[in-house]
């Protein structure tokens, strides 16, 4: 099973960029410990950062056939692309969103999220275990999935 992240704009700066909100977790260091979790769980896993919105919809469009589950941060562009949020949905691929800060503690403007709504779950305010949780209930979508596509195939067969 593969999982693609992809992180949007401005996640590149983690580290440097606003500690007090973000932390001083650096992106790759995020990345590093996923990686770890995806190989303690059999798991193929692909980043992909970037700060254009419309770089981040083709990503998104080109896990048809090639990943299982995506896990998004859209960033600030989670409060205004319809474009990422219309990919996420046309997609059908089983989608988290992940916040680092609490978006809902943040300006009035954070506050609404245009992607959640066409993700399976969104995980906000939990900082880089916020990742790690993402995986952990990414596997649990993932595993879901395939028993019920076995179910299928057997209730087909019979």
């Amino acid at each position: 099973m593969k999982i693609v992240v992809i992180q949007g704009p401005n996640l590149n700066m983690l580290g440097v960029r606003e500690q007090n909100v973000y932390g001083p977790m650096k992106l790759e260091d995020i990345h590093s410990q996923m990686k770890a979790f995806a190989e303690q769980n059999k798991l193929e896993i692909e980043f992909f950062q970037s700060n254009l919105e419309g770089e981040i919809v083709d990503r998104v469009q080109e896990c048809i056939g090639d990943a299982d589950g995506i896990i998004i941060n859209p960033a600030a562009y989670t409060h205004t692309s319809i474009a990422i949020r219309d990919a996420i949905s046309a997609v059908q691929i089983p989608t988290l969103e992940v916040h680092l800060s609490n978006i809902y503690q943040r300006e009035e403007f954070r506050h609404t999220s245009l992607t959640a709504p066409v993700c399976a779950g969104q995980i906000t305010g939990m900082g880089p275990f916020g990742y790690h949780l993402a995986m952990v209930g990414m596997t649990q979508i993932l595993n879901e999935v395939k028993m019920m596509k076995e179910q299928q195939a057997k209730a087909q067969q019979q």
